[in-house]
């Protein structure tokens, strides 16, 4: 069984102050699974807290195969006990789609855990300014897992690749840890 957490928060072009980043900061951290998962392939644990909701969290539990990884922008693919973590293009207006990039490999009874941020157009024009932005935190295991598992220990692998939304100062580069 494959475990997969995604947490977003997501806030407007009019939240990017100050005092809303203060509203949702710490959000972007792994909760505890719901106590029944699914028995299935892969279990996905959608997590959204949402400025226009008052980042009050909305969650939601997806199942099935392998396929269903695609829900929250990863491919994995299976390799004996191992499996190999991929992050699919997306639709972000920044940053750039750069393809297809593996994240991880993960053994049997490993974490990964990959961290983004996006900013979103509602539109395909350029002239339309409206944006809005998400930050990813993704835990993803391979094999059975307690609720409390993404929070209480660090992850095996960490791919980080949150960039500096707003313009400004490059954040340093994160890359990727394994352990």
């Amino acid at each position: 069984m494959i475990t997969i957490q995604r947490v977003r928060v997501r806030w407007s072009a009019a939240a990017r102050g100050a005092q809303q980043a203060d509203l949702r900061r710490g959000l972007s951290c792994p909760v505890p699974l719901p106590a029944s998962l699914p028995m299935c392939d892969v279990a996905v644990h959608e997590v959204l807290y949402d400025e226009a909701t008052g980042y009050v969290r909305h969650d939601e539990v997806l199942s099935g195969g392998v396929e269903r990884a695609r829900d929250v922008g990863l491919w994995l693919t299976l390799e004996g006990s191992a499996v190999i973590v991929e992050r699919l293009p997306g639709r972000a207006a920044f940053p750039r789609d750069r393809g297809t990039a593996r994240l991880f490999p993960l053994a049997s009874g490993q974490v990964g855990r990959y961290r983004a941020n996006f900013r979103f157009t509602f539109t395909q024009c350029a002239c339309n300014p409206s944006w809005f932005y998400e930050d990813w935190a993704v835990h993803v295991t391979n094999g059975p897992v307690e609720p409390e598992r993404f929070i209480q220990r660090e992850p095996d692998h960490d791919a980080d690749n949150r960039v500096h939304l707003y313009g400004g100062t490059i954040r340093p580069a994160g890359g990727s840890r394994h352990r």
